[in-house]
């Protein structure tokens, strides 16, 4: 047929302009084409010029961005513009069904182009910030607007109103240009770049011109913020060069924690002082800062949810229609022709609307519209969230730093309790936050779903929607079932990984006992006890999934079946698959919303504990944080009113401490810790603080810091200049410096050595210098891997205590303060340390700048150093003055104090014969530094290079979900991929049946009736068969279905339990069985991540999100595979769908595993950096360092709400293009069945499945990535279990060694070499030693001489790989490992105690009597003591055995070592680390109870082995000397001399 602008009807007069121009129809609709004309002619050439010019810079740089007024309205109104335009051009197309008038859609074609052609034409402008061009846009919309005005006035004049639509959208069109018109003219009123002399010059936001900023969200366009385009930089250059912190840059002003917490402090402090006797409101300060982000978020997603409802609706006319268009379009035609004006047809909305092609374009406008809102809803819950949570930590934060220190020290608030209000507390606000909107939004789409049930179904309905109702409780009661099971598997995993750090941190002991399987079983028992939680949990989690599987088909198979009974309307493909996608759009919400109410249970405890902290007691308010002029004298009370503030300022802010006078000091309670203090600190001088064991010695420091309650009295200070204005009133000079505070328990920050140090002060070359030689650091630090940039702390290297208390030390020391108070600096120093402390730092580093030292100390041997000594007793001061005065007025004291340096002197003599206690710190850090180092290059080896790495990024790890499926049992593997696939077939089949029921002809009935004839009758008699078989079929179909959902559902989780019981198993047997070199080079805390954290994902995590992929999977398959059915021709658009899927999932995964890598590394320092402010307080406060505290949490906490902040986005990009997708496939599937005029009820269930597409396309790629990052726990557990255990077995066999062996104690060593490892070098060199039974041998040697190993070749724990070692007549290398090692003793140099009993401790075999228990307790005096305690020997022993002594845990050691009864005990240095009274002990016990055995000490003091038979001297892995001691100390020359002469 020809077509023409105007139409070809020849007979019409329709085009006549005899009545005028504006007469004509067709005039007016090319009138109607020139502004667009216009636009495209002036704009084309700018947008082309711009492009290559403007725009490639503004790609690049962000700070010329600038959104000009009316920004997000313009926007707004464009869309719609483009929305109303498309509705033009459906209604021009439909309504030229009879006759070919192009006029009809061509101008609304043009102005689709046009509209979208400015908006390209505005964002290039305002980018460039260049508005004078923005006068075309203004010409266009005037233009426009007239000509759509002449348009409605002509179609007015004709009599055509609001019931014909194409009168409507003119109106419309006329309105939006209007409003577009006003938002230009609003841009020159405001910018006045046109029309006014002086434009104005405006800058663009704060954010923009800091290029550091990269979190573009609030800055990008309307349609950038909806599609979140601004990512794809991001996104795409994840895939070839990882996401770090530097790239996410930081965030934007308005998202910052300091942001966020002045409005919620300030919403607070409102409610403060409006209603000061009522505490504020947590809720109510919530809402007014971020209220109206909820309020945004909730309109976005009822516009969603309403949107929601427009796929079922859509469905139904599409299939209603489609059988019914051709009587339609035949029985109106004579109508048509009758409603002409103009020569053209004017059709109703009703009419549009039943043109099946129409409604697949609004059903894909509609999902669209639907997935944006959503995701645009979801968006800004988060980021209101991510913001409320930071602005909560900044809140608490705060609250740490001016906690009075006696909630701290009275344990009104212990450090758990913080740590779970900010890894808890917080976390549980900001989830109720993201949930929220559902609160308001599900109640509306419950009504709304069931009322269009009912408008579509009737009665029936109701009873659907009520089995979903009464099912809804049932979900309620499983999730919290789910949630109390969660916590008891939290308690099991807790035990099970206490028992375990137990045994890794004892393993040395236990494989020398031969105790590793007994303590292996243990774990074991309590990991049976987890996982017996775990089946429970994975049973609970699997009937949540099996109801929310289960439910729409019980919803459905009720309604139906009903319907089918109680209605006499048959029921339609219309009607009943608009009904599915209802059903299935109802149960979403219903399953929310048992979350939704245990989340706002859980808010509100939250809420209320945040309450109780904020509301804890402070040293006082916020003024003395910001350094005021002038503040009271009075120290450390509890102060109420405004204004007031706490003593700590004047600590912080003066210089020197003058005198306290009538101090009474409490910690809470109403008696006073110290009373009736009246002191006074000479400037400049060292004044020394003494007395016994709790006295108030740093309780009177922490006094004059203001750390204490004052029930009385006042610290005065005075200035630098010494002056005093009054004796009630100073007047301060803000700029001194701080106290420096050394405290009694040591703190570290975790942070550099040279951080540590420095503690923010300007780092000075060679005052560092000076202070590390003062506090002899410089060794230690040679120690480290990086030096003083080694990293230590909590998170870093574990440092010893004398080696953390020097570093605290010289913090003190360095900073550049008037006053340094040091509390017992000494207490875990050696003598040696102490003394070069004294000398080099306090009396000649600090002394020398005259500063004012405060020194509390128990080395009396330090007094004569003193200028002035405070004596303390009870809490009082007991005498002041300068040692002479002391000695003059107190003489008593005096002798005393001299009783005591002599017992002090007497430990030296002690201490100096012994290998120094720092010698043997050192050592311990260089043997923990070694293993790692070896570590760390099988780690750069393993790295390989960039290409292959990127490679493995994007690759699904198929490897690791093969080893997780094989562990978990093939059976459980092949019943789930059974049921899973029989389920889904089962789901299709039901679809496919309602399909059919509701297409079959309805007149079957009346067949059978009505037909006399045999013939017909029984034909009718086999439809009606037929017709009446759908019900019971259907029903049988929903039955095999419910159960299948409960199989599938079960298999999975019980799957998932069966492999991580396995994985669990092998991996403790083979940690449990590697050979100790294992342990030397794995760092511990990697190990216990693979029982921690990796253990915990596997039993968990893997499970549910393996059970998520398969059945989202499995879903879009099946609707693909159904659509493809439906029709074929389908099958050609899913190729560049399937193309664009595969890219937009390959880029995300990648990108989402580094921001998720980001989000975890960032938030363990964030939770570490508060339990370190409330560790430190005392030191922080004292040193005045708050605000730069404050400004590293507030970094921190940015830091990590950038990385959350961008995963969230992430997951919004994929979001949105996975449901654009969707909603592609859905137009797709929708054109192609009317196009192809499919079967009315195969096209409802094709469209059907169309729209399941759309919500579980993107938990496909999400669970992918999710089960990408989860298969890295998986794959590190893997790594371990490739580990070579030892060889247990031996080449003899347990039934040739005698039972008594070995009952002599012979031993012989030939030309033994011993090696750690294959790879390393011997430690032993052709060792040859003849051992007499019952000889007691001393073996000695320098550091590093190879002493512990021989000890360990006893034991086959190392590679003998020459020579051999013959015990008794038996090569110990033939023996099985079990046999040889629980045959032999051994005492250990650091005691070694494990959580349980006493009995435990001394026989896990439980194979003794008590008699003989009691007797080896007795042997090692420790008798009594254990006769003493509660339960005797079942008394229990904490963690590591902390409740006794040092000294007591190696005599227990001894005792365990005499319970054996074994002819040869090995003492490793066993007196090393314990003090002179136990050792005399130990040495008696070996002579007396061992005086039959041989016994082989390994010295740690030469002096300890002067009495033995034999003495081997060891130098360099070779054995130098062999003879006993006396003949090896004639001679004078022999290294054994040498050794005792120089005290080694």
């Amino acid at each position: 047929m020809a077509l023409s602008f105007c139409g070809n009807d020849r007979g019409s007069n329709a085009y006549s302009v005899d009545k005028g121009v504006l007469d004509n129809g067709c005039f007016v609709d090319a009138l109607n084409l020139v502004p667009h004309v216009f636009l495209l002619f002036i704009t084309f050439p700018i947008l082309f010029i711009g492009w290559g010019s403007q725009s490639s810079k503004v790609q690049i740089h962000h700070n010329t961005w600038l959104h000009f007024p009316g920004h997000s309205l313009r926007w707004i109104l464009t869309f719609t513009l483009l929305f109303v335009h498309v509705c033009e051009i459906a209604e021009g197309i439909v309504s030229n069904t009879w006759s070919n008038h192009l006029h009809l859609f061509m101008p609304a074609l043009m102005g689709f182009i046009a509209a979208t052609t400015s908006v390209v034409y505005y964002h290039n402008i305002e980018t460039a910030n260049f508005p004078k061009l923005l006068l075309a846009l203004f010409i266009y919309w005037i233009l426009a607007f007239i000509t759509k005005m002449i348009k409605l006035w002509k179609f007015a004049d004709a009599s055509l109103g609001v019931q014909h639509l194409r009168f409507c959208i003119t109106a419309l069109l006329v309105v939006l240009y209007g409003l577009l018109m006003a938002v230009e003219i609003n841009v020159i009123r405001v910018r006045k770049y046109v029309f006014f002399a002086n434009p104005q010059k405006v800058k663009p936001a704060e954010d923009l011109q800091d290029l550091g900023v990269r979190f573009l969200q609030p800055f990008v366009n309307l349609l950038s913020k909806s599609t979140y385009w601004w990512m794809n930089p991001l996104i795409i250059g994840a895939h070839k060069r990882p996401i770090e912190l530097k790239k996410i840059g930081k965030l934007p002003i308005a998202m910052r924690a300091l942001t966020n917490y002045m409005r919620l402090k300030d919403s607070y402090e409102e409610q403060r002082v409006c209603d000061p006797d009522k505490s504020p409101s947590i809720w109510k300060s919530m809402y007014r800062a971020f209220g109206g982000s909820i309020l945004l978020s909730s309109t976005l997603r009822y516009m969603a949810d309403l949107l929601g409802f427009a796929g079922p609706l859509c469905i139904s006319g599409i299939v209603e229609h489609l059988d019914n268009s051709t009587e339609i379009d035949r029985t109106n035609k004579p109508e048509q022709m009758s409603n002409m004006t103009f020569g053209v047809y004017f059709m109703s909305s009703t009419e549009l609307l039943q043109n099946t092609s129409v409604l697949a374009v609004l059903l894909f406008l509609a999902l669209v519209l639907q997935r944006t809102f959503l995701q645009a809803s979801y968006y800004v819950t988060i980021e209101t969230g991510i913001n409320l949570r930071g602005a909560l930590l900044a809140m608490i934060y705060n609250k740490i730093l001016r906690l009075s220190t006696s909630n701290m020290s009275m344990g009104e608030m212990t450090l758990s309790q913080i740590n779970n209000l900010v890894a808890i507390e917080t976390n549980q606000l900001m989830w109720f936050l993201f949930l929220c909107p559902n609160l308001w939004a599900m109640p509306v789409q419950i009504i709304m779903g069931v009322i269009l049930l009912y408008y579509l179904l009737g009665d029936s309905a109701l009873i659907g929607a009520g089995v979903i109702l009464l099912l809804a409780p049932v979900q309620y009661l499983i999730a919290t079932k789910l949630a109390d099971t969660q916590k008891s598997t939290l308690d099991y995993s807790t035990d099970r990984l206490k028992k375990t750090t137990e045994i890794l941190k004892g393993i040395k002991l236990l494989k020398l006992y031969a105790w590793e399987n007994i303590f292996c079983d243990r774990v074991e028992e309590t990991r049976g006890k987890e996982l017996t939680s775990l089946k429970t949990f994975a049973l609970y989690t699997s009937m949540s999934i099996f109801m929310n599987a289960a439910i729409p088909i019980a919803a459905v198979l009720a309604t139906f079946v009903t319907h089918a009974y109680i209605e006499e309307v048959r029921l339609s493909p219309a009607k009943a698959f608009a009904s599915l996608a209802l059903f299935h759009i109802l149960v979403t919400p219903l399953f929310l919303l048992s979350t939704v109410v245990r989340f706002a249970v859980k808010a509100l405890v939250s809420v209320q504990k945040l309450s109780e902290f904020l509301q804890s007691d402070e040293l006082g308010d916020d003024s003395w944080r910001n350094t005021e002029m002038s503040m009271s004298l009075e120290v450390g009370k509890k102060y109420k009113h405004h204004g007031d503030v706490s003593a700590h300022t004047q600590i912080c802010t003066l210089s020197r401490v003058q005198s306290v006078n009538d101090g009474f000091f409490t910690w809470g309670s109403n008696l006073s810790t110290l009373s009736d203090i009246n002191i006074r600190i000479p400037t400049g001088q060292l004044t020394m603080i003494v007395g016994q064991v709790g006295c108030g010695k740093s309780s009177l420091l922490l006094a004059m810091l203001g750390e204490m309650q004052t029930i009385s009295g006042k610290v005065y200070w005075i200035p630098s200049n010494g002056k005093q204005n009054r004796k009630e009133e100073v007047v301060l000079n803000i700029m001194r410096y701080s106290v420096a505070y050394a405290a009694q328990k040591s703190w570290l920050l975790n942070a550099t050595v040279e951080e540590n140090i420095t503690f923010g002060s300007p780092f000075n070359k060679q005052r560092y210098k000076a202070v590390i030689d003062a506090c002899s650091l410089q060794p230690d630090i040679d120690l480290l891997p990086f030096g003083d940039q080694t990293e230590i702390g909590e998170r870093g290297i574990n440092l010893s205590g004398g080696q953390r208390q020097r570093i605290c030390v010289a913090r003190a020391l360095y900073q550049n303060t008037n006053i340094v108070f040091l509390d017992d600096p000494f207490s875990a120093l050696d003598i040696h340390l102490s003394d070069h402390l004294m000398q080099e730092g306090i009396l000649k580093f600090l002394q020398d700048d005259k500063r004012t030292v405060v020194l509390v100390t128990h080395k009396l041997q330090y007094l004569i150093h003193a200028d002035w000594i405070i004596a303390m007793k009870d809490g009082s001061v007991l005498r002041e003055g300068t040692l002479k005065d002391i000695q003059t007025h107190d003489v008593e004291l005096y002798e005393h104090w001299k009783t005591l340096m002599n017992r002090q002197d007497q430990e030296l003599e002690k201490e100096t014969e012994m290998e120094s206690q720092t010698t043997l710190e050192r050592k311990t850090l260089r043997r923990a530094f070694y293993s790692r180092e070896a570590k760390s290059q099988t780690d750069d080896e393993d790295e390989g290079n960039c290409s292959s790495k990127f490679h493995r990024r994007s690759k699904i790890p198929w490897k690791m979900c093969c080893r997780y499926l094989s562990s978990g049992g093939f059976l459980m593997v092949f019943l789930m991929v059974l049921s899973k696939l029989a389920k889904h077939s089962v789901m299709v089949a039901i679809d496919y049946w309602l399909a059919a029921w509701t297409s079959s002809n309805p007149h079957n009935q009346s067949l059978v009736t009505h037909h006399c004839l045999l013939l017909f009758q029984m034909l009718s008699l086999i439809l009606y068969i037929i017709h009446r078989s759908y019900v019971p079929v259907f029903i049988i179909l929903c039955g095999a279905a419910i159960a299948l959902c409960l199989i599938t559902s079960l298999t999975v989780e019980f799957l998932g339990v069966a492999a991580a019981t396995n994985l669990h198993h092998n991996l403790l047997n083979k940690i449990i069985h590697a050979p100790i070199r294992f342990f030397d080079v794995t760092p511990l805390g990697q190990i216990l991540n693979r029982f921690s954290a990796d253990t915990n994902i596997i039993d968990q995590h893997i499970p549910q999100t393996l059970e998520s992929l398969t059945r989202s999977t499995l879903l879009c398959l099946s609707a693909i595979g159904v659509i493809a059915f439906v029709t074929p021709a389908f099958l050609i658009a899913l190729v560049p769908l399937t193309v664009a899927f595969y890219f937009i999932q390959k880029y995300f995964r990648v990108a989402s595993k580094d921001l998720q890598d980001l989000d975890d590394s960032t938030q363990l320092p964030l939770l570490c950096y508060f339990s370190e402010t409330a560790e430190g307080l005392t030191t922080i406060r004292a040193f005045r360092h708050e605000a730069r505290f404050k400004q590293r949490m507030l970094e921190l906490t940015d830091t990590n709400n950038t990385a959350y902040l961008f995963l969230s986005a992430a997951n919004r990009w994929l979001e949105v293009r996975t449901d654009y997708l969707g909603a592609v496939i859905v137009l797709t599937a929708a054109v192609a069945a009317i196009w192809t005029s499919s079967q009315s009820g195969l096209v409802g269930l094709g469209l059907t499945y169309a729209l399941t597409v759309t919500n579980y396309l993107n938990w496909v790629v999400r669970n992918l990535s999710d089960l990408e990052v989860q298969m890295a726990a998986v794959k590190k557990v893997n790594s371990f279990l490739s580990t070579e255990s030892e060889n247990y077995e031996g080449s003899m066999d347990v039934s040739q060694v005698p039972k008594d062996w070995p009952q002599h104690g012979e031993i012989k060593i030939q030309d033994l070499c011993v090696r750690y490892d294959t790879m390393l070098k011997p430690v032993l060199k052709h060792i040859n030693a003849y051992i007499n039974p019952g000889q007691k041998v001393g073996i000695c040697g320098r550091t590093g001489s190879g002493k512990s190993s021989l000890s360990l070749a006893f034991f086959n724990m190392v590679d003998v790989f020459e020579g051999k070692i013959v015990i008794d007549g038996i090569d110990i290398c033939k023996l099985p490992l079990q046999t040889l090692r629980s045959r032999l003793s051994i005492i250990l140099q650091d005691p070694v105690l494990f959580s349980g009993s006493i009995r435990l401790n001394l026989d896990p075999e439980c194979t003794c009597t008590d008699d003989r228990l009691w007797e080896a307790l007795e042997i090692a005096q420790l008798k009594n003591m254990v006769k003493a305690l509660p339960g005797g020997l079942d008394a229990v022993v904490t963690e590591g055995g902390e409740n006794f002594s040092v000294g007591q845990r190696q005599l227990f050691c001894l005792a365990r070592a005499f319970v054996r009864k074994s002819s040869i005990l090995i003492m490793d240095e066993a007196t090393a680390s314990i003090d002179m009274a136990t050792e005399n002990i130990l040495q008696k016990v070996v002579m007396t109870a061992f005086a039959d055995r041989t016994v082989v000490t390994i010295a740690h003091l030469v002096s300890s082995i002067l009495e033995a038979e034999q003495v081997l001297v060891f130098e360099s892995g070779t054995l130098v000397e062999s003879d006993s001691a006396p003949n090896l100390l004639a001679q004078e020359d022999s290294l054994f001399s040498i050794l005792v002469r120089t005290h080694k």
